[in-house]
Formats: C-alpha cells, structure tokens, sequence
C-alpha cells in the first residue's frame, strides 16, 4: 500500500504538547492564523492549514536536539508545513508585524542543489519548534 496526498479526508495528524491552552490558542490562531475547532479543557484543535492539529495540556515534554541539515543545525523534533511561495511570504510579513522572534530567519536553502527552498525556524510558546518552507518546485520536494 503506498502513501496517498492529502485530501479532505485524508488529513494529517499531529497531538503536540502545551504549557497553556490560552497562550497556544493566541499563538496558533491569532498569530499564525490557524481556526480553531473542538475543545475543552485539556486539548484545542486546530485546522493547521488544512490539517487537523491538537494542542494538549502537558506537564513535561520531551527535550530538544539538534541535528544537521544543509550546514545549519536545526531542532528536533518539529513540525510545519510546506507552503507555496506566495502563502509563505504571507506568513513570514504576518510573524514579523506580530513579533515573533524566528530560531531561523526567513532564508534561502539548498541553493543551486535539488530541493532548494526558503524556510523559516520558530517557537511557539511551549517551546515547540515550527518549520515553514516553500520549495522553488514543490516537484522536488522528496528528490535525493
């Protein structure tokens, strides 16, 4: 069986722990722009652009590393979203008007090689480490 695209009903997952439900509803719906979905008073979801995310009430979470990518380190674990370039700018205006501190500027990767992108690093206010990218041809986005 072989992995399909995303369609509305094959949408991807993520449940990510939080410090506080107030702070992440601000952050990942005021600030980024996410609508808000079902709730209550340990979780909120999120339609993380087009995706179904899940802020939960958490205590501890794991730690951060780093690995290497590109010559850069960049956090591990994280998660974001492959956006198309014009979407992408949006975003990056929007974090800076709000601002965001970024772990990552909004820069250029890869450049010359297969893959090349611009991506950007940041924290929401548990400390988890979000990726926004845009691929110069989103064709080679699994390219070796």
């Amino acid at each position: 069986m072989s992995a399909q695209p995303s369609s509305a009903t094959n949408r991807f997952h993520l449940a990510f722990p939080v410090r506080d439900l107030d702070e992440a509803r601000h952050f990942y719906g005021d600030v980024l722009g996410c609508p808000k979905g079902r709730s209550d008073t340990n979780y909120q979801d999120f339609d993380f652009f087009g995706h179904h995310l899940v802020a939960h009430i958490a205590t501890d979470s794991a730690p951060l590393h780093d690995s290497r990518f590109d010559g850069e380190a960049v956090p591990v674990p994280h998660f974001g979203m492959n956006l198309d370039r014009v979407s992408w700018e949006t975003l990056a205006s929007r974090l800076k008007s709000a601002g965001v501190a970024f772990h990552e500027e909004p820069h250029l990767r890869l450049k010359g090689k297969p893959g090349q992108h611009v991506t950007m690093f940041l924290f929401d206010p548990s400390g988890n480490a979000l990726e926004f990218k845009s691929f110069d041809d989103p064709e080679q986005t699994f390219v070796p």
